[in-house]
């Protein structure tokens, strides 16, 4: 479980090492603020995959023609997470997921809430993608998944190299989407 008390100690501290009065009125709560804020954004690290899998398992057996494999695709999740390397956040970030379902569908709604959690971890890009087409294959069966994710990162934007508009895309396909290029039409 994420330690607030540890976090507000330690940004005490870093407001010092920044040269300012962590005791003046506008600094005297920001310990305790930016504490509540990590337990939020960095609730995804409470929990592995498998844990975000129990919590949205809620899939839907139906008399959907599988036997013809029909595609599920949610595009423009709306996400964000931070930079293990600078914990910098990363935003203005746009997940795409498609799956073909096997004997069962999960609830659409489950898919952001799958993306949401998985992204509120300190990691990179790369392994949202990862980390989300793993949880949908536990929760669904599946093998054949896609995740695609657009994204904004600050530690490219403010500081550094400061090219606002670069944008990061990552994929992550497996199964069928990996091999079959009519199905790839689906996550333009």
């Amino acid at each position: 479980m994420i330690d607030t008390k540890k976090i507000e100690k330690h940004i005490y501290g870093i407001l010092e090492a920044l040269g300012d009065d962590p005791n003046r009125e506008g600094l005297k709560d920001t310990p305790k603020r930016v504490a509540k804020m990590y337990e939020e954004v960095f609730a995804g690290m409470n929990y592995t995959n498998q844990q975000i899998a129990e919590m949205f398992n809620k899939t839907f057996e139906d008399d959907l023609d599988f036997a013809n494999q029909e595609v599920v695709v949610i595009k423009d999740i709306d996400i964000f997470s931070y930079c293990e390397h600078h914990l910098a956040l990363m935003y203005d970030m746009k997940v795409t997921v498609a799956y073909i379902p096997c004997n069962k569908v999960i609830g659409l709604s489950k898919i952001a809430r799958i993306a949401d959690m998985a992204a509120r971890r300190l990691q990179l890009q790369e392994r949202i993608g990862t980390d989300i087409a793993e949880i949908i294959s536990l929760v669904t069966g599946s093998k054949d998944i896609a995740v695609i994710i657009k994204g904004k990162h600050s530690c490219m934007s403010s500081r550094g190299i400061k090219k606002v508009n670069s944008t990061t895309i990552t994929s992550i396909l497996t199964g069928r989407f990996e091999t079959d290029s009519k199905l790839q039409i689906y996550l333009r």
